[in-house]
């Protein structure tokens, strides 16, 4: 019996993740405890309730491994660059304390730790690629990691075959990234880059990228396909003029950028279409660049299914253009693709090591986080001073008020690994009528107006609502909806009729399907819209106390922790 620890620290999303005899028992973002979203603290609460859930002692693991080969990045990404190009020079003495990080992370971790065993680092793309293929259950697979940059790779193409990874390319390096011009684009368009890209990829679909740029004569896409160009089958540029945050921090767009574009931005700045056309050209040159790269290596490799990892897999509508495509017959896409999820690839690489007849065996249950007693959930209500019950029919009384229209806060188990909200810290509402999701933005999320809510669907009946034809637990593949039921699911279909789909059978998440099955029927609606747990700017809650804060903080009406119900007063509830 073999006990691996793997920890993603030295950049944002630290986590960490608890791996015994070779099944995942853990996995836990540091955000959910710190409350500050996209950290980069040490993860020790996230460590602390690995080993709690796992019931082990950290004299007990095994091996602790790391997300990243930090020697290897301070070479490639800072002293090889410093002596062919003065600039550089400048960067990596701003970055000073960065590098001294990386150069002692390995002794600050085994000294936060207290830890005396074998520690490993493995590289940063190797453990986004780990993490999504041996759980997807595809013997043979095409493998795709895209993110902003790891140590120096911007994004690895690999193949999985019984069990071993192959390097298909790799020779795309930073500043040529297809994360980072998101994260740069994020910043230009008014929202935090490394935190926001989700909010352009929604934005998008609100624009036309084949629309003319004011003032001048080019197409937005046109002037993407300049920014971005491909230079070999696998292999594309940033072209430098347009961008800025490979010579400085914080600037990441050049003037040239804004000579087309304009003036960057200001978060209360009035959005116009100008900027989600912009957010258009950004996402289709995107959708384009990864399509192109993904023919070239199936018809290469013969591959007929897709795994994806890397923070640019947490983009549904990229996900989607793939799966409608035809180019795979199944894509598997890990739920926690940010880095936060190189933790569960780092614990497969160390099994690997050690194991090397480990093969992918299909492991989708990523409800690996925080859990909460049920005598914690108790006091959590008592103390607060909010009354609950623990009815017989929970499921169908929680049914009959999603039925009236009523917002119902979900906490069920073990949180969810990753940003997405998957039946276990959820708001919940019914999917119509069309005003619902302006009601939920406004008065329980306080985002903006424009940004989509999800559906979860039972899988026996989404093909009747979703044109889809794969299981997508982890709702990060976009659909269409039909067109003659989308009226009738109005509020999680979005402005270009795509849908962020989650299906769900009672394998995947048996309490949240049951709530489903009551309300279809009681509806004949076999969906529900459902939204993580937090209202903008804040983590998913991880703990029944904080479920019960943002219950009484916002216009959320119903409860849910375990088999407690709790109900606001008629007087209390929201207008709808």
């Amino acid at each position: 019996m073999a006990n691996y620890l793997s920890i993603n620290y030295g950049g944002h999303d630290t986590s960490a993740a608890l791996m015994i005899d070779g099944v995942l028992v853990a996995a836990c973002e540091e955000e959910r405890y710190n409350l500050e979203k996209h950290t980069r603290a040490f993860p020790e609460n996230a460590i602390a309730d690995c080993l709690d859930i796992g019931g082990i002692r950290i004299d007990e693991v095994d091996e602790v491994s790391l997300c990243a080969d930090t020697a290897f990045q301070i070479r490639e990404a800072y002293l090889k660059p410093a002596l062919l190009d003065d600039s550089r020079i400048d960067f990596m003495i701003a970055d000073i304390e960065r590098i001294k990080l990386y150069r002692g992370v390995v002794d600050e971790v085994r000294g936060l730790l207290g830890y005396e065993g074998p520690m490993v680092q493995h590289r940063h793309h190797l453990c986004h690629l780990a993490s999504t293929y041996y759980p997807s259950g595809f013997d043979e697979s095409l493998l795709l990691s895209l993110d902003g940059v790891g140590e120096i790779e911007t994004g690895i193409l690999a193949t999985g075959r019984g069990g071993d990874i192959e390097i298909l390319h790799d020779k795309t390096h930073s500043p040529d990234s297809l994360g980072l011009l998101y994260s740069a684009l994020t910043f230009f368009l008014g929202w935090r880059h490394h935190y926001d890209e989700g909010i352009i990829m929604g934005l998008a679909c609100y624009g036309d990228a084949e629309n003319t740029v004011p003032g001048s004569d080019r197409s937005y896409i046109d002037v993407f396909r300049e920014i971005v160009q491909e230079t070999g089958p696998y292999d594309y540029v940033v072209n430098r003029d347009w961008i800025s945050y490979h010579r400085q921090r914080d600037t990441w767009v050049s003037e040239l950028f804004h000579e087309m574009f304009g003036e960057k931005r200001e978060y209360e700045d009035e959005l116009t279409q100008h900027h989600m056309d912009i957010a258009a050209g950004l996402q289709t040159r995107l959708e384009e660049v990864v399509l192109s790269q993904l023919e070239k290596a199936r018809d290469e490799t013969k591959l007929t299914k897709l795994c994806i990892a890397g923070g640019v897999g947490l983009n549904c509508s990229m996900n989607g253009a793939i799966a409608a495509s035809g180019l795979f017959e199944e894509l598997f896409v890990q739920p926690a693709s940010g880095d936060s999820g190189t933790a569960v690839g780092g614990c497969y690489l160390s099994e690997k090591t050690h194991n090397p007849a480990l093969v992918p065996a299909k492991w989708h249950d990523f409800y690996l986080g925080s859990r909460s007693t049920e005598t914690e959930i108790e006091q959590a209500f008592t103390d607060a001073g909010v009354e609950f019950t623990k009815p017989d029919d929970l499921y169908e009384l929680v049914a009959r008020q999603l039925e009236a229209g009523l917002i119902v806060g979900w906490f069920q188990g073990g949180s969810e690994f990753g940003p997405r909200a998957l039946g276990n810290r959820s708001i919940l509402a019914r999917p119509y009528p069309a005003e619902m999701k302006d009601h939920i933005n406004a008065r329980v999320k306080f985002r903006e107006y424009f940004r989509p809510f999800a559906p979860a669907a039972l899988l026996d009946h989404a093909s009747d609502y979703f044109d889809i034809d794969q299981h997508t637990p982890h709702m990060l593949i976009a659909c269409q909806a039909v067109e003659e039921r989308a009226e009738e699911i109005a509020a999680v279909v979005h402005i270009d009729n795509s849908c962020r789909l989650q299906t769900v059978t009672a394998d995947s998440n048996a309490k949240f399907h049951r709530l489903l099955s009551e309300f279809h029927s009681l509806t004949g609606c076999p969906v529900l819209m459902n939204t993580s747990f937090n209202v903008k700017g804040q983590p998913i809650v991880n703990t029944a106390e904080q479920a019960v804060a943002s219950f009484l903080s916002t216009n959320i009406d119903v409860l849910v922790v375990g088999d407690c119900y709790a109900e606001k007063a008629d007087e209390d509830k929201g207008q709808r």
